[in-house]
């Protein structure tokens, strides 16, 4: 008789899929003060659902404070989700203890923002580097110390620099050390949370060649973290878009950047640089601010600012639906039929 973790496990190597996510949600306690009241609560992440696949770049988008970073601290479980589920190779690993998730570690890392936050000031980059493989007792310190010189000269820098602290590197060779880090333990996912925003223009491109020959040579699965949409469009293979809280489009990178089907995504990609200085875009200009994930709008988050919106968007929430070619979107106006 087969088990039940054994069809989900088989149902998960047909799909490719390495994480799901299910209708999960996270939120905060706002602090009182004399303008607000008790209970009050921030919906960072509002039931989203989402797939990750083995071997792929998913490029995820939006405004700041939309809620991106929260859905991959979630997804890592850095962060406790109020309700919904977490699958990691077909597990679910939303309510598994604290041993089998540190082991479950080994294969989930994170790139930080800022690289130099992220780094102990007081510790040399062979120790922080070698951090990873000294929490999960793994080799000799002999082993350990031959590690971080191949994975120093796997990200380019020069295995004698070692013994240095983190101020002796600039924020490009930060970054490297961090991304050495996470591959410390051979994992198979990495969340690059805004990898290169705090990188000169110069640096970007050489650190996202870097990781996209670390992905080839060891079929690393990224979730890719940015608001910055030519970077997006370079890396990745695929394209979450994410407003208020909510995925509100996805698919391929080139359908989602040729024929965006969200009001909002038409707006962000008509609002990115266009490198050619005799192309012209028509930019999108919406209207209003962003409203509060305090009090969102009823039915469509974005009806607020949309202007395609019709009565139904104020009154029902639309659901992500499969628009063809694995393009899918949350909107009345242009859902199939309408």
């Amino acid at each position: 008789m087969v088990s039940y973790s054994t069809q989900i496990d088989k149902a998960y190597d047909e799909a490719g899929e390495l994480v799901r996510v299910d209708n999960i949600v996270k939120s905060f306690r706002v602090e009182r003060s004399f303008f607000r009241g008790r209970g009050l609560k921030l919906r960072a992440v509002d039931g989203v659902d989402l797939s990750i696949f083995k071997g792929e770049t998913l490029g995820l988008v939006g405004e700041s404070g939309c809620g991106k970073t929260t859905l991959g601290r979630l997804i890592l479980k850095l962060e406790a989700a109020d309700s919904g589920k977490v699958w990691f190779e077909g597990r679910d690993i939303s309510r598994i203890g604290f041993e089998d998730m540190q082991n479950l570690r080994r294969k989930m890392q994170i790139i930080f923002q800022d690289p130099y936050s992220s780094l102990n000031p007081r510790r040399t980059v062979k120790s922080a580097i070698m951090e990873p493989l000294v929490i999960h007792r793994i080799g000799s310190r002999a082993d350990r110390a031959d590690r971080v010189r191949e994975l120093m000269s796997e990200v380019g820098l020069r295995p004698e620099f070692a013994e240095r602290y983190p101020h002796e590197f600039s924020g490009g060779q930060r970054q490297r050390i961090g991304i050495a880090r996470a591959l410390a333990l051979n994992p198979s996912l990495i969340i690059a949370d805004e990898p290169v925003s705090a990188l000169d223009v110069s640096i970007r491109s050489q650190v996202l060649n870097l990781m996209e020959d670390l992905q080839d040579k060891y079929n690393l699965t990224y979730l890719f973290v940015s608001h910055d949409l030519s970077v997006v469009e370079h890396i990745s293979d695929r394209v979450a878009v994410m407003y208020l809280g909510k995925i509100v489009e996805t698919g391929p990178r080139r359908e989602i950047y040729r024929n965006p089907l969200h009001p909002y995504t038409e707006a962000l990609w008509s609002a990115a640089p266009v490198p050619d200085p005799t192309t012209k875009r028509r930019r999108i200009i919406l209207e209003g601010d962003v409203p509060s994930p305090i009090n969102p709008p009823t039915g469509c988050r974005f009806h607020t600012r949309c202007r395609f919106k019709i009565k139904m968007c104020s009154e029902i929430a639309p659901e992500l639906k499969d628009m063809g070619g694995g393009h899918s979107a949350s909107c009345h106006v242009r859902a199939p039929g309408h």
